[in-house]
């Protein structure tokens, strides 16, 4: 299929220039987010978007871009998805405090993989923040957002998991949803994007693709049995891999895949999840993927000409993450990048070879054709299931984000703190236990691997910010050009309708957009 064609079902955007390379691309970046450190060998290292941005700075990208600093997201922006007795705990947990709320601790996952540090709640505003940022950037007409610092899929309602305490992509896809009947969820992290999923595994309005490593490896979920519940069924698609897996038998899958869902689902945006750790040689990894491999994915999704939300995700071998990252934002911008590295702040850790691609390993690739072939047969065959684009009936349109005006900068932090007029109705379940969705995989649960020698990639990121950052009210342009607009991202809360997962937790979607309506 003519991924030409199949965009054009959804929400197609203009085309730039004679041969449609040009994208509106706008990329989130907060200078403090590389100093938040989850301690003395964690294997996530918020450092890596700082190399990255070093990288985009010396490649000369950032001038192609509108480069902004993302707003903060507030109690009642991330109460959206989660509950409030989880992000008041997030927000008041210290490591100073820690050993006073052994309860809470335990009920909110809270710990080993997911560990409180200092200026953890800021750092999960930041992230946050910025990936609805770029989803209102979408819903205003751009092309492209990017914010590296996003991804985190693990995160639950009531729970973190996998490094993950926000969801940020869960909040990204339901400020799309004020704009777009459907929007597409695609996850290329090694891990399962299972926040994601199941935050969305009975509706027809997300559809959620995953291909991740499947087997006893975290977190356990993500058979391809699993498909989505109620008017969710089939709409959940799971790629599960074994070791290995390369290039041109990632590609044999993903894209007739992605092609058959681009064509049945049209959806009118797209956020695709580019977790690093699917690299040949991730620390945490056991995939063989090259850059140009793992970018392909970009580029495919980028060709069908639908509004676009790139984020990062896991990604633990920190150097070959933002060699990585650095490419995929080449590819966004439609530029092919010299693999001669320019000399840039963090030159050498990428040495001996200096180069922005690394080859991949002569590992065994694990996946035989034979499963390859059982696995793409069986996935287009529940895709050939689903009626085209599913229609909603006809329904007011969400309030857009509003902006803050600027004299928000001088509103009393506190008072931000404990807004508790959070429009999303919370239904008080107890937290999120283990269902059958879920890992029963016996040391699936644990994401991290155990602490030894620190390499000099192991300690990077080791400094921590000094202070908390009070909320921006304007998400500030920081291009180094400074010719595009001011925007703000902070988002408006609506009434979304509500969305039950298997465990019992909800997810509040709002209304379709007024001009979509049931034939």
């Amino acid at each position: 299929m003519d991924p030409s064609s199949a965009g054009a079902g959804g929400n197609s955007l203009p085309s730039v220039g004679p041969d449609g390379q040009k994208r509106r691309v706008c990329y989130f970046y907060d200078s403090e987010v590389g100093n938040y450190y989850y301690g003395q060998g964690h294997p996530m290292k918020p450092h890596r978007i700082r190399m990255t941005h070093s990288l985009l700075a010396q490649y000369g990208l950032l001038d192609q871009m509108q480069v902004l600093r993302p707003n903060p997201a507030r109690d009642r922006d991330l109460c959206r998805f989660h509950a409030d007795d989880y992000i008041s705990f997030l927000r008041s947990v210290t490591p100073e405090t820690q050993q006073d709320q052994i309860r809470a601790l335990k009920r909110f996952n809270v710990g080993e993989d997911c560990p409180v540090f200092d200026g953890l709640y800021s750092f999960c505003q930041t992230y946050a923040g910025a990936s609805v940022g770029g989803a209102v950037k979408l819903n205003h007409g751009l092309d492209i957002a990017i914010n590296w610092s996003g991804g985190l899929h693990h995160a639950k309602k009531c729970e973190a998991s996998g490094f993950c305490y926000v969801n940020d992509i869960v909040l990204a896809i339901l400020e799309l949803l004020k704009h777009h009947q459907r929007v597409l969820y695609v996850d290329i992290d090694i891990h399962h994007g299972d926040g994601v999923e199941e935050a969305f595994y009975t509706t027809d309005r997300v559809m959620t693709v995953s291909f991740h490593k499947f087997g006893d490896y975290f977190p356990g979920t993500g058979d391809v049995r699993d498909i989505g519940h109620s008017k969710g069924k089939y709409y959940s698609l799971n790629v599960p891999l074994d070791d290995g897996i390369d290039d041109e038998s990632y590609q044999s899958l993903f894209k007739p895949i992605m092609a058959k869902v681009m064509e049945v689902f049209q959806p009118g945006a797209v956020v695709l999840q580019c977790g690093a750790d699917s690299l040949s040689g991730d620390r945490l990894g056991c995939f063989n993927l090259s850059i140009r491999g793992h970018a392909e994915c970009v580029k495919y999704m980028r060709s069908f000409n639908v509004p676009l939300l790139l984020l990062g995700g896991g990604g633990y071998t920190i150097r070959n993450v933002a060699r990585c990252w650095c490419y995929e934002t080449g590819v966004a911008l439609g530029q092919e990048l010299e693999d001669k590295m320019p000399v840039n702040e963090y030159y050498e850790y990428f040495g001996p070879d200096y180069t922005l691609h690394v080859a991949p390993s002569n590992m065994e690739n694990k996946n035989t054709r034979y499963e390859l072939d059982n696995i793409r047969t069986k996935l287009l065959d529940n895709l050939s299931k689903l009626r085209h684009a599913p229609s909603v009936q006809f329904q007011e349109r969400p309030p857009d984000t509003e902006f803050p005006e600027p004299d928000e900068d001088e509103e009393d932090q506190d008072e931000r703190h404990d807004d508790h007029d959070s429009d999303m109705e919370l239904d008080y379940h107890t937290p999120l236990e283990d269902s059958a969705r879920r890992s029963t995989i016996q040391g699936t649960r644990v994401k991290r691997e155990s602490a030894g020698a620190e390499t000099k990639d192991q300690q990077d990121g080791s400094r921590v910010t000094g202070e908390h950052r009070g909320s921006e009210p304007m998400a500030e342009d920081i291009s180094p050009s400074k010719q595009a607009h001011v925007d703000a991202n902070a988002m408006a809360v609506d009434e979304p309708g509500n969305v039950k997962t298997e465990s019992g937790s909800s997810t509040k979607l709002p209304d379709p957009p007024a001009i979509y309506q049931k034939p």
